[in-house]
């Protein structure tokens, strides 16, 4: 392993290390020893688009390498403009871009890119989409609608994008809706579960944990969740579901509880939360049914309209999200963002040197700055 070649033990790299020079040591090292052979430097640069730059900052960071230099902003009237400041000529190129609102603008905007990509020559374009747009409009709810998510799958794959990789899709059959390219789904919630944890469960002592699933299609994840739990060795934990019952699009009228939740500290975990209103109405129907306490955990923190206030005000104690959509201005102290930026690297780290992503879903508690190494990773 690369690991030994340069000298290093997992764990010993942090945040900032120069993770490419080292993996190229490492093979400079081997080729040397093989023949003399010269090895050729890695390829491969991070192009970050306006949605989420924070966090593209922090990967490259992470991987010890600066973003590639490019403009993209707006034109007068609004229109997208891009422009690349350095050759991409037979180089790897991954594009981080959340398509979160303002979604459209933010989607041209990714389609560009790699269009402007795939122009300049470059080898192979892998577009990183945290926060994945559209992906609620997975199916026909009704007649003479279109199949949004699929239709945006269609987009990217004809600007010529070689590879997804997203984190916590809506629904997993979106990975199917792409006919040629790749998707690696990945989830945050194994990074957010070790901080709850850290900070948040021991205050429960041992007290009973209820993982909530807000509805049916989630059971699958909060399941998921409370098998993580179960590896960092929380004790005591159960499963219940809310059924809501709709009116209309967002509009809940009423709700019930398929399991036991009374004198239990009751964790709601979701993929994302929009304008929270059915959240807050779940985590009262909780209490009043006995619940000693209730959070909620998830992956993209939309945070739309009078999510802040409803949240500010609801009986929650803490709102956990991961930070693949910017965190919003004035936020409730409720909220805590846990970051995916080390998630992202070891990905683009895995798909580089062509090994294997499994191990990203595997649960650990090992703080993130610990946890990238590039010179573990064998090309």
């Amino acid at each position: 392993r690369r690991l030994v070649k340069v000298g290093l033990h997992w764990g010993s790299i942090s945040k900032g290390t120069d993770l490419v020079g080292m993996a190229a040591q490492g093979d400079k090292s081997s080729a040397l020893e093989d023949d003399n052979a010269q090895t050729a430097p890695i390829k491969f640069k991070i192009l970050a688009g306006q949605s989420n730059y924070k966090l593209a900052e922090e990967v490259a960071a992470f991987l010890g390498m600066p973003l590639m230099q490019a403009t993209v902003g707006r034109f007068s009237d609004g229109e997208v403009s891009v422009q690349l400041k350095e050759s991409v000529r037979n180089v790897h190129i991954f594009v981080i871009q959340s398509t979160c609102p303002p979604v459209n603008e933010n989607l041209v905007e990714l389609f560009f890119m790699i269009r402007c990509l795939r122009r300049a020559s470059a080898k192979t374009v892998t577009a990183i989409i945290p926060y994945f747009g559209y992906a609620r409009q997975d199916r026909k709810t009704q007649a003479r609608v279109p199949i949004s998510a699929s239709d945006v799958a269609m987009m990217l794959e004809s600007a010529g994008t070689d590879r997804v990789l997203a984190v916590d899709l809506h629904c997993g059959q979106i990975q199917g809706f792409f006919h040629h390219t790749p998707v690696d789904n990945l989830t945050a919630l194994r990074d957010i579960a070790p901080y709850l944890v850290r900070e948040v469960i021991p205050n429960f002592k041992d007290d009973p944990i209820c993982i909530v699933s807000p509805d049916a299609g989630g059971v699958a994840r909060a399941k998921l969740f409370m098998e993580v739990l179960g590896k960092l060795g929380v004790c005591n934990l159960s499963l219940a579901i809310t059924v809501k019952h709709r009116s209309s699009p967002g509009v809940v009228e009423g709700m019930n509880v398929v399991g036991e939740i009374e004198g239990k500290h009751c964790i709601i975990v979701d993929d994302m939360i929009d304008t929270a209103g059915t959240l807050c109405k779940s985590a009262d129907t909780l209490m009043e049914m006995g619940a000693k306490s209730v959070l909620a955990c998830a992956t993209h923190g939309l945070f739309n309209g009078s999510a802040l206030e409803r949240i500010e005000k609801s009986v929650m104690s803490h709102v956990i999200v991961a930070d693949t959509i910017p965190a919003k201005k004035n936020a409730p102290s409720k909220i805590k963002i846990v970051s995916c930026s080390a998630l992202l690297a070891e990905a683009i780290a895995c798909i580089q040197f062509g090994q294997s992503v499994s191990s990203l879903f595997e649960v650990r508690m090992t703080p993130v700055a610990q946890r990238i190494s590039l010179a573990d990773v064998q090309p």
